[in-house]
């Protein structure tokens, strides 16, 4: 296993010896524009050789091929050594207790969701856009994990900002129809009656207090704003994938 590139961002969280995590920017791959360089999408747009060439360099990063899921935008949660070395699984969230299992999700805007207990022993990882948030995919990956929320920890990857994603009142009930008070994660987008700019942090941090999860880090970032990131929404569609890894450390 290789370090991982500098460019690549490491969790500030407290998370027990043996929990490893890291989450892939678009630098470090070979991908040409627009998929400029660490692109790990499969459905991106990228010719199908270069995204398999950049994972293959994230691979030699790791300790073991992660379990790549076939992201929807639900709340499904699987058990990343069930999937291991397989074809890629329909699910939004991956979960292990075993040493040298990598879960992954991929993002360009969506915010994932690092968790790992206290103690050690468990990790997991959700892909937490709006509607897999609103659908309790948070919810669903405590469930899975077994853990106590007030004996786990988490870690709000890049994701939209506050100030960059705008939204419709559709959103905006589909989170105030589980609890009003998700309204004040919503602010009005001035001049366009019926649009909100939405907080998918402060959503987020809401869903894991009330899961009793008290230590909750990340949630600086804003994928639109900051170049170093792939954003769907910023390039229109044009957008790489970047990945969001955990893993707990074998021998």
């Amino acid at each position: 296993m290789n370090d991982i590139h500098r460019e690549w961002i490491v969790p500030d969280w407290p998370a027990p010896a043996g929990v490893r995590a890291c989450f892939t920017t678009r630098a470090g791959g070979i991908s040409p524009p627009p998929f400029d360089s660490m692109n790990l999408g499969l459905g991106s747009g990228d010719a199908l050789g270069n995204v398999e060439r950049n994972r293959a360099i994230l691979r030699a990063c790791l300790q073991s091929e992660p379990a790549w899921l076939r992201q929807v935008h639900g709340s499904t949660v699987i058990a990343a050594a069930s999937i291991a070395g397989q074809a890629e699984v329909e699910a939004d969230a991956s979960w292990t207790d075993q040493p040298g299992v990598t879960c992954v999700v991929m993002v360009a805007d969506c915010m994932p969701v690092f968790l790992c207990a206290r103690q050690g022993g468990a990790v997991a990882l959700a892909h937490a856009g709006w509607r897999g948030l609103s659908g309790g995919v948070i919810e669903a990956t405590v469930r899975a994990m077994g853990v106590p929320g007030e004996r786990l920890l988490a870690w709000l990857g890049p994701a939209i900002g506050p100030d960059n994603f705008e939204v419709g009142d559709d959103v905006l009930q589909a989170f105030v129809a589980h609890d009003p008070a998700a309204h004040a994660a919503f602010r009005p987008y001035p001049g366009r009656p019926g649009k909100w700019l939405c907080d998918l942090y402060a959503l987020a941090r809401q869903r894991l207090a009330a899961l009793d999860v008290t230590s909750v880090g990340g949630g600086g970032f804003c994928t639109v704003a900051d170049r170093r990131m792939f954003s769907h929404r910023r390039d229109q569609g044009k957008s790489g994938r970047m990945a969001a890894l955990i893993w707990l450390a074998g021998s």
